[in-house]
């Protein structure tokens, strides 16, 4: 490794390299990355727990490994942090929840052991609103995580803490989740890359907060190859979960780079979204899209609208039934562990409590349709491009804004309403603040959104723009 390679900010194709040809080790590299964390994270609240010595333990194994001839993994010496929605053996796993707050697996959730046998050294976990139900990322264990690019400002939600952390160089991969935006929204306001694969892409077993119908698992990066090589990992069958895909899932890496030439593309118009949006924002997002003829790609020359009417709606009838019928009914049965929740989760158990039969039948209904209308615009379009959310990160004080989260999440809750697959990629700043650009796929081609994504990195190397100096010094 040469001087001139600050390890908080390579990637982790790049780390994997040094390891794998012992110009440096995966134990060096790990302390490195604890010892930033330790030194920098009181100021934005990204960790709800540091693995430590365990890190350090798994990162020698992965050296005396290599240095025996055994052949590594794809994420062989790569430091990864784990939402702490997802167990993780031995280590505290909390949900982001006072409840749970000292509660220690006995195994890990199938990600966090898939991540292991690639060769991944589990650097910690990362801060989570209560199992993910909250746009901002805030709890009651930590307190509020901070943006990196001004600290007054949210990291966003769900998986807040994980795109803080990449943002902050406390490592090259991070593994989220996404409901109805929580790893795309982070993304977009943290300035890092993030992707919501397909439902039943990544299997999901082992952890709070998933739902039935809408939550996926996801890679998060600075760099697309990186994603694409966790995404790798993450993918494929598992007899566990009914809903996951029983295909194998197709090899991310081998296209990456073979571009979007011919590839029809739309701009998805939001009537609903635009309305709640800055226009700044909106300006740059539009750019960045009419670059993509650049890239071979036809843009279609009127934008698409989609009838999102009642979505948000249904999609609010089964998530949060389904999070009430997982947890929230159990702890409602201990009036003193149902206290211990934030108002947040309190108000979306006891709301969803309420809702009928026949408001629930109705949601399954508006899903159905509404995924046969977006099967009928895809017939023309391979992708749909969209800003991911349609202002900058919001200051933290702002009053209003849980009222204004239909809005706030309709770039992105959709796209988890039909199971359809996206990712959120930088494309640029507006008042110093970073701005995401959502690029949209049908079921099962997150191939080809990693391929649009990796155009856009070519174009917009974000990779290479850090928060201020100041704010890390500060």
């Amino acid at each position: 490794m040469t001087d001139a390679e600050d390890i908080h900010w390579l990637p982790a194709w790049r780390l994997r390299e040094l390891v794998v040809s012992r110009k440096t080790s995966a134990e060096e590299i790990t302390a490195r990355l604890l010892e930033r964390i330790s030194r920098l994270d009181r100021r934005i609240n990204a960790f709800l727990t540091l693995a430590g010595d365990v890190a350090i333990a798994e990162a020698r194994a992965v050296d005396r490994a290599i240095a025996e001839g055994r052949t590594p993994g794809p994420l062989a010496g790569v430091p990864v942090t784990i939402k702490d929605q997802f167990f993780t053996k031995g280590l505290r796993t909390t949900g982001g929840s006072k409840v749970f707050e000292d509660h220690i697996p006995e195994e890990d959730s199938v990600y966090v052991a898939r991540i292991r046998a690639a060769g991944g050294v589990i650097l910690g976990k990362t801060n989570t609103p209560e199992f993910g139900m909250y746009w901002r990322t805030v709890g009651l264990i930590s307190g509020e995580c901070r943006n990196p690019w001004e600290h007054r400002r949210t990291a966003g939600g769900s998986s807040g803490g994980a795109a803080a952390a990449l943002a902050m160089g406390f490592g090259p991969l991070a593994l989220g989740s996404d409901a109805g935006g929580s790893i795309r929204l982070p993304s977009a306001q943290c300035g890092i890359f993030g992707m919501l694969p397909s439902f039943g892409r990544v299997p999901r077993h082992g952890g709070f907060g998933s739902t039935m119908f809408f939550s996926s698992i996801g890679p998060m990066a600075r760099d697309v190859r990186d994603a694409a090589t966790l995404l790798q990992v993450l993918a494929g069958p598992m007899p566990q979960d009914p809903f996951c895909r029983t295909d194998a899932p197709p090899d991310y890496l081998a296209a990456l780079d073979a571009g979007i030439k011919g590839v029809r593309v739309a701009w998805w118009d939001n009537t609903v979204a635009e309305g709640f949006s800055a226009p700044e924002v909106l300006s740059v997002v539009r750019a960045s899209a009419e670059m993509i003829g650049t890239f071979g790609a036809r843009l279609a020359p009127e934008p698409l609208r989609l009838d999102t009417d009642g979505v948000d709606e249904a999609w609010r009838i089964l998530d949060f039934v389904d999070r009430r019928a997982n947890l929230g009914e159990e702890l409602e049965r201990d009036p003193l562990r149902f206290a211990q929740l934030t108002p947040y989760a309190q108000t979306r158990f006891e709301w969803a409590a309420g809702v009928s039969g026949t408001e629930y039948s109705r949601a399954i209904l508006r899903r159905a349709r509404f995924i046969r209308s977006l099967e009928a615009a895809f017939g023309d379009y391979d992708l749909l491009l969209a800003p991911t959310i349609g202002i900058t990160a919001p200051v933290i004080e702002t009053d209003n804004m849980t009222q204004r989260i239909p809005a706030l999440v309709s770039y992105t809750l959709p796209i988890n309403f039909a199971g359809y697959c996206a990712a959120s990629v930088p494309c640029g700043f507006v008042g110093g603040l970073p701005v995401g650009l959502q690029i949209i796929g049908r079921p099962n081609e997150e191939a080809l959104v990693l391929r649009a994504a990796r155009q856009f990195e070519l174009t917009f190397p974000w990779r290479d723009m850090h928060p201020p100096e100041h704010l890390e010094a500060a």
